[in-house]
């Protein structure tokens, strides 16, 4: 398989790529599927979603992210540096929330990119991508700490610390009632084609 480059294409259109996959993560999150997302960790990555408020507009934001939990404390990144929007977002408002698979937390977001442990908790974040960090040529398992750092220069590190539990159903799996109603509906449709033997 070839390894993507960033700067081989249009870095622009494979941002527009991510946010209308971001969209679909978010819905499958919604959805009450997060623990199906997160199944297979070591393949498919470990995602959690931060919501953070626009710089901007105000406007809420959801934004699915590939994190690492390190000693209790979550740790994600921004691949596309300092130009990703949820990014901005964070440095102008910090306070953001988590939706991990084991619960969502009021925390405050901040960047830790100039920290002396900056590499190996990149490294483990990445590791905790799945296919995503390799897809764009950046394998933490294979490449030695001179090779990552060059190649993530451009990265930022976030540190994301639990402020509180928050709890509501405005958050995961706000719209599983459809579950349900999917169910009532295919067994009265099953029932109805009974009812016409």
């Amino acid at each position: 398989m070839r390894m993507i480059k960033v700067d081989e294409i249009n870095e622009k259109k494979v941002r527009q790529i991510f946010k209308i996959f971001n969209r679909f993560m978010i819905l499958l999150w919604k959805l009450g599927l997060a623990d199906w997302l997160n199944l297979w960790p070591s393949v498919f990555g470990q995602f959690m979603v931060i919501t953070h408020i626009g710089r901007n507009t105000g406007f809420k934001r959801l934004t699915p992210v590939n994190y690492a939990v390190i000693d209790g404390e979550i740790y994600c990144c921004a691949g596309f540096g300092k130009v990703s929007d949820w990014y901005k977002n964070i440095l102008a408002n910090p306070i953001v929330e988590v939706w991990l698979t084991e619960g969502r937390w009021i925390g405050e977001a901040k960047d830790v990119s100039s920290d002396p442990n900056f590499l190996p908790i990149l490294r483990e974040v990445l590791r905790c991508s799945g296919f995503a960090a390799p897809l764009f040529g950046v394998n933490p398992k294979k490449l030695n700490d001179t090779q990552l750092a060059k190649i993530t220069t451009e990265y930022k590190l976030v540190h994301i610390t639990r402020l509180d539990e928050k709890t509501g159903r405005d958050g995961p799996g706000e719209l599983a009632w459809i579950w349900p109603l999917i169910a009532v509906i295919l067994l009265l449709v099953k029932r109805r084609r009974l009812n016409k033997k």
